[in-house]
């Protein structure tokens, strides 16, 4: 499916609305707007017969990514991580109504078969390396498999195909290659550069382990969650505040940045970890980082006046995977304040955030607009407004 399919079918779902008389109170306003979010997407990322998509729009013949171990060179195509983003986009699309729009046949037509090209099966174990498989070799990133391997995982458990389960198995084969003694244990961050082991691969290698739990009954991945999770507290929580840090290196030094995706993965895993064992010190340990991630990441607002907070600038796709871990969270406590200030917060996005092609800026206080957009960001808007569409 191109991005011409992908456009019609958002015009027949605009249609729909207003030939049935649907009232605002009847539409989701969330699900609406990571609809036309991901459709600007296909618009503007699009690449002519091709299922592959630009990293930026514009897109920039000189710009290359700085978030790889190494030297890396302009490409044409997005990276996996990127890219990747449109797979839990969809995900969350998909969970919020697996009717409107097909999202099946975008997933199966347009998404997965342009993953599929950034397979490698030259390296064992087969894993997604960081950029196209015809390409030059480039590196694999554990948390980049990480992330897909929770979203087939997802789609497992939300469809019950078992391709997606037996891709998800594959990929944990991959993270398993990537842990070893050194620090007690935990997982890299990159295969070719095994200097560090990063909470970006153990918190969500956590919850990796512990959905491929939910979704098979296998006690091993249980162990394997919980084993992650307790290393990742030892090693990278900092004491005074319950946040994480980001990783650790060989000879123990720890970088002490702070990110929400660390942190919201933590809060994720211990939410999980709650619900399979009904220990109440997870559920502390999740209602802690939930506290501490609302005092650091969060900021008043004088939009929203003292009763709420608005995000504070960080990488948006950091934010909208610490936004899982709070949902987590609120399926077991109920606590909507947090999740009214990602709502609000959204809702300031969409009104000061967009541009005049409905693709998002990521600087919160609107004080400074993007030249190019990342697709990362756009994805994480396109997943935000999915998951709040599911609580609503």
């Amino acid at each position: 499916m191109k991005k011409r399919n992908i456009i019609v079918s958002f015009l027949l779902f605009m249609c729909l609305v207003g030939c049935t008389h649907m009232s605002t109170a009847d539409i989701n306003i969330n699900l609406q707007r990571a609809t036309q979010t991901l459709n600007a997407i296909y618009k503007y990322y699009s690449v002519d017969d091709s299922n592959l998509l630009r990293e930026t729009y514009p897109f920039d013949q000189n710009q290359s990514a700085t978030y790889l171990a190494s030297e890396n060179q302009v490409n044409k195509y997005s990276y996996l991580w990127p890219y990747s983003g449109t797979l839990s986009a969809v995900n969350a699309i998909l969970a919020a109504d697996r009717e409107i729009l097909s999202y099946d046949s975008i997933l199966t037509e347009q998404v997965l078969p342009g993953l599929e090209e950034y397979f490698d099966t030259k390296r064992t174990p087969y894993a997604y390396a960081s950029y196209i498989n015809s390409a030059p070799q480039s590196d694999r990133f554990y948390d980049d498999n990480v992330w897909l391997g929770i979203d087939f995982t997802d789609l497992y458990i939300m469809t019950n195909r078992t391709e997606y389960l037996e891709k998800a198995k594959l990929i944990w084969s991959f993270i398993l290659s990537g842990m070893d003694e050194q620090l007690g244990g935990g997982i890299y961050w990159c295969e070719q550069n095994k200097g560090s082991k990063n909470t970006c691969s153990n918190a969500p290698g956590a919850v990796y382990a512990l959905k491929l739990y939910q979704a098979t009954g296998d006690s091993v991945y249980f162990e394997y969650g919980k084993d992650l999770y307790n290393w990742t507290k030892v090693h990278l929580q900092d004491t005074d505040d319950y946040l994480y840090f980001d990783n650790i290196n060989l000879e123990g030094k720890v970088d002490k940045a702070k990110y929400p995706y660390n942190s919201g993965q933590m809060l994720q895993a211990a939410a999980l970890l709650y619900q399979l064992t009904e220990d109440q010190n997870y559920l502390l340990d999740a209602q802690n980082i939930a506290q501490a991630g609302y005092n650091y990441f969060f900021t008043d607002h004088s939009s929203f006046g003292s009763s709420c907070r608005l995000l504070k600038n960080s990488d948006i796709w950091f934010i909208g995977v610490m936004l899982r871990g709070y949902i987590e969270l609120y399926t077991i406590d109920n606590n909507r304040i947090y999740l009214d200030s990602f709502q609000k917060s959204l809702d300031y996005a969409w009104e000061n955030m967009r541009d005049n092609n409905g693709l998002f800026n990521k600087d919160w206080s609107n004080t400074n607009k993007d030249e190019k957009k990342w697709l990362l960001t756009q994805a994480a808007f396109v997943e935000m407004y999915a998951r709040l569409a599911q609580i609503n």
